[in-house]
């Protein structure tokens, strides 16, 4: 994510950053080969050449995510995969920046060029409650084939994107200080509550690293707490909050970030746990929020060699993300990666081949590319080529939309309404809350 966060302003995708913390992207590594291939136009009806379903993942599926998933083109399974930052502040109003970074001059236009699955907010996108409903109302009008995950990082305490308009809630360190789960609870649906008035259905929250360094740059009040046991309880209560309110949640950072002086936004941590010191300080939030039925788990770019020694991060590790998360821990809920323009996933592969090598790795959600044109060509063109198989492709898919399906979106887009909102955003009782929160912290 984004140490600096409260500020408004434009943010361009050269340089806004997702979940870990904050800082500018960096160049584009050298390995790796991938080309950038243009996406098809955005039709209502998939191309000819790669309309027919690729097989369904095993397992029975709901009848509504098997016929959403054999609706789609490649070329539109590839582009739900994929999660942005937009420029501007209305969805059809060109914006500087966005011809350039996407080929397109709308927000909508980006969409539908790429069949996107999903928008993440930032400052730069926010002015007032009318204007935000009406930006997120119109992006959901420009995805013809399913509704839009629009994603912010509202973590509250440091990391808060949408600060402008919502309650001003305590931080986890905060929430955690008071020992009650019944306020993490709270302050998680009041959270919720307040994004979805304003049309957004998913979270990056909560934090559920362990911040066992005090000097870690990256994470510190960001987190509940130093205790494995205590942040776990956090952050189950947290998800059932997000639950409560109706909006998706997301557990970050796997396999932990919390052990580290590296910011992962400008080089890459390498946290020396061994695999006993892992599943008794890193892994207890993240079981814990498994048990809570999270929606999503966030990737971190760190390395972690007792776990994988092949030297990568965790974002492109198959043994962590596949074997440890999924086979291990039994998750079976969507794997996103942590913003791919910080530079603790771009020192070995280019970016198109970091894109790859994350889907490979086990990743469903591809958040913030450098250049979604690279990206989205490489991805493509490792479909096509076989190199990631289709059944794959449609595992990622599926998980994607079972995620809406849960959440209640997924045959219908949610409309927001400007009126509903004002009476929600920092309401009395929103207020009251982070006053009985900041008292029970002392």
């Amino acid at each position: 994510m984004v140490r600096g966060i409260r500020s408004a302003g434009v943010l361009m995708i050269a340089t806004a950053t997702l979940a870990a913390c904050g800082g500018a992207s960096g160049s584009t590594g050298a390995a790796g080969a991938a080309g950038s291939v243009a996406p098809p136009a955005a039709a209502s009806t998939p191309p000819a050449s790669s309309a027919a379903a690729s097989p369904t993942p095993a397992g029975s599926r709901p009848d509504t995510v098997r016929r959403a998933l054999a609706a789609m083109s490649v070329e539109e399974k590839v582009g739900q995969l994929f999660m942005p930052v937009l420029n501007g502040t209305s969805a059809d109003s060109a914006a500087e920046g966005n011809q350039t970074s996407f080929g397109a001059s709308t927000p909508a236009k980006v969409i539908a060029k790429y069949h996107l699955g999903g928008v993440i907010l930032f400052p730069g996108n926010i002015k007032s409650v009318s204007q935000v409903v009406s930006l997120t109302n119109g992006m959901q009008k420009a995805s013809k084939r399913v509704p839009l995950l629009i994603g912010t990082d509202q973590e509250n305490g440091l990391v808060s994107r949408m600060s402008a308009l919502v309650t001003d809630l305590p931080g986890a360190s905060v929430v955690g200080a008071t020992r009650n789960t019944g306020l993490a609870r709270e302050a998680a649906k009041a959270t919720g509550a307040e994004l979805k008035a304003l049309g957004v259905n998913l979270d990056f929250a909560p934090v559920a690293d362990v911040n066992i360094d005090p000097k870690n740059p990256v994470i510190g009040k960001r987190a509940f707490g130093d205790d494995p046991s205590r942040v776990a309880q956090m952050v189950a209560a947290s998800v059932k909050g997000f639950h409560d309110a109706g909006v998706a949640a997301t557990a970050k950072h796997f396999p932990g970030h919390g052990d580290t002086r590296t910011d992962s936004h400008t080089g890459l941590p390498v946290i020396k746990h061994t695999r006993a010191q892992w599943a008794s300080l890193d892994a207890p939030p993240f079981k814990a929020a498994i048990g809570a039925d999270v929606d999503a788990i966030m990737s971190a770019h760190i390395v972690m060699p007792k776990l994988d020694p092949s030297g990568d991060p965790a974002t492109l590790s198959k043994p962590i993300l596949t074997g440890l998360l999924r086979d291990k821990l039994g998750f079976d809920g969507v794997v996103s990666t942590d913003a791919l323009n910080m530079e603790g996933v771009r020192k070995k592969y280019n970016d198109g081949e970091v894109a790859v090598r994350a889907v490979l790795a086990g990743a469903d959600l591809l958040l913030m590319p450098p250049s979604l044109p690279k990206a989205y060509g490489a991805v493509l063109a490792a479909v096509k080529s076989g190199r990631i198989s289709q059944q794959r492709l449609d595992e990622s898919v599926t998980r994607l939309l079972e995620l809406r399906q849960k959440r209640g979106f997924l045959k219908a887009a949610p409309v927001a309404s400007a009126a509903q909102a004002a009476k929600v955003l920092r309401s009395a009782e929103h207020r009251r809350l982070a006053a009985r929160i900041e008292r029970a912290a002392r």
